[in-house]
């Protein structure tokens, strides 16, 4: 899953870090928001409430954000909805927009404007789900595990691929065996770094250097957005286009 890091990765101009760690944090507590209002506070009962305090634990959030979170979201719980939003950006690369809001109108005016600004445009729903495959993801540090004890445990839950990626190894399954997989992950006490359903593009586009660059600040943009969860694409991202990146 190298490619997939690399396109869905992008590096941050210096200064931005605090700013980046800001909106992890607030993906997370909309996250577990909706966790909290779906299958309750307990999450030894809630699956997707599990999954996002150890989510948050990996972007190392407070143990006391996550509480306050949980605590919120049980006695005053937003009314979050889930959007999405499939379209194309400069050169005819597609973008997949995932969004929980608690206003559709100014999210969909805000998502529209973004594209029509940085030279894109909204598709219908549906449009694009040929490009892109839900998979399973999950991101380990090495010292957290000992890949020569359960590797074929993890095959056996599930695993298509176990990529190193440097500090990292890779999971990834289908869809459908994402819960068994985070199941056995529990199962062997192993600590996640971050698990999540991802959309992983079947094909990538290739563009030349500076429509790569527009539309990869086109991509920075619609993450600004408050509302915006995730952003997925198919470009293919050169290291040229990333080290242009660096230095804008």
């Amino acid at each position: 899953m190298s490619g997939h890091n690399k396109w869905s990765t992008i590096k941050r101009k210096k200064g931005a870090l605090d700013a980046k760690r800001s909106k992890e944090f607030s993906r997370i507590i909309k996250e577990i928001s909706v966790a909290v209002k779906e299958g309750g506070a307990d999450p030894e009962g809630n699956p997707r409430l599990r999954l996002a305090i150890n989510n948050a634990k990996g972007v190392n959030m407070p143990k006391e954000n996550i509480l306050r979170a949980i605590t919120k979201a049980e006695k005053d719980p937003e009314n979050l909805q889930e959007l999405t939003f499939e379209g194309y950006g400069p050169g005819g690369i597609a973008i997949f927009i995932e969004c929980l809001t608690d206003n559709n109108n100014r999210t969909i005016s805000a998502v529209r404007s973004t594209l029509t600004k940085k030279g894109g445009n909204l598709g219908t729903n549906g449009s694009l789900a040929f490009l892109f495959s839900r998979k399973g993801i999950f991101t380990i540090a090495k010292d957290k595990i000992n890949l020569d004890e359960v590797e074929l445990d993890l095959i056996d839950a599930g695993a298509q691929n176990i990529d190193d990626n440097g500090d990292f190894y890779v999971v990834t399954t289908e869809m459908e065996d994402f819960g068994r997989m985070n199941k056995k992950l529990e199962e062997l006490k192993i600590e996640v770094e971050n698990a999540s359903l991802q959309r992983i593009p079947n094909d990538f586009k290739s563009v030349d250097k500076d429509t790569a660059i527009k539309f990869l600040k086109l991509v920075e943009e619609l993450e600004d957005n408050d509302d915006v969860q995730q952003v997925y694409h198919n470009l293919e991202l050169t290291d040229e286009v990333m080290a242009a990146m660096d230095n804008e």
